[in-house]
């Protein structure tokens, strides 16, 4: 039994979170009736467990990344739904996982951040082959510090037709400056000008949904690369 109330979990999981990635790929908002969906769907599987109050343990064990979550999204770090799914994971599949490895509460987070490192890469690499290519990528930039040119070769790239992206840039009188202000997941606005030096607004429910897959089959990534160590 309890492994068939594991594979709901999981199955219903993967649901959610797929659903709720392909509409904010699409549409760059969650329709809120997600998370009231299947937060419904976790209690009806509370009840369907051998033991509830064990499952109710363990639950709340793992809504300790709540509070935490919802701190992340206030601070502007990603959005509202990226906090209600974390929230939501937590109660429909607790520390499901497929492997032995230890996992704990803050586990599809902490692999969902190293899954954010991904862009970083492709950042560097993109601006290596521009400059390869000859490119005056800091061009209109003259009085920007080598510093602040260093980390925009990190967090972004100067983008011809920007979508779905997000400025780094200002004008400061006649001069470009970068700007690397924290944008507010839920309140910045696309950049659409054209020769714009920005950073990619990739939605994080996709990084959550990378991490709880994670999770599944390796657990945590940061503990057991730790461990083999």
């Amino acid at each position: 039994m309890l492994f068939d109330i594991n594979s709901v979990r999981i199955i219903l999981a993967i649901i959610m979170l797929g659903i709720a990635s392909y509409t904010d790929v699409r549409k760059r908002e969650i329709d809120d009736r997600i998370w009231i969906i299947f937060g419904g769907l976790s209690v009806v599987i509370l009840f369907l467990t051998t033991n509830i109050f064990d499952s109710l343990r363990t639950m709340g064990i793992f809504l300790i990344i709540a509070p935490v979550a919802l701190l992340i999204w206030r601070i502007g770090f990603f959005g509202g739904a990226d906090a209600f799914a974390l929230i939501v994971l937590a109660s429909l599949a607790p520390g499901v996982t497929f492997t032995e490895y230890q996992i704990n509460p803050f586990t599809t987070l902490i692999n969902a951040i190293v899954l954010s490192i991904i862009p970083v890469v492709v950042n560097i690499l993109r601006n290596i082959f521009s400059l390869i290519r000859h490119e005056d990528i800091f061009k209109d930039f003259e009085t920007e510090t080598r510093k602040n040119k260093i980390i925009a070769v990190f967090i972004g790239h100067r983008s011809k037709n920007p979508r779905f992206s997000f400025s780094i840039e200002t004008r400061v009188g006649n001069t470009k400056k970068l700007d690397f202000g924290l944008k507010n997941a839920d309140s910045a606005e696309f950049c659409s000008l054209p020769d714009t030096w920005v950073t990619p607004g990739i939605p994080y429910v996709i990084y959550i949904f990378g991490g709880f897959a994670i999770q599944l089959i390796f657990g945590d990534l940061i503990f057991n690369f730790i461990k083999v160590m």
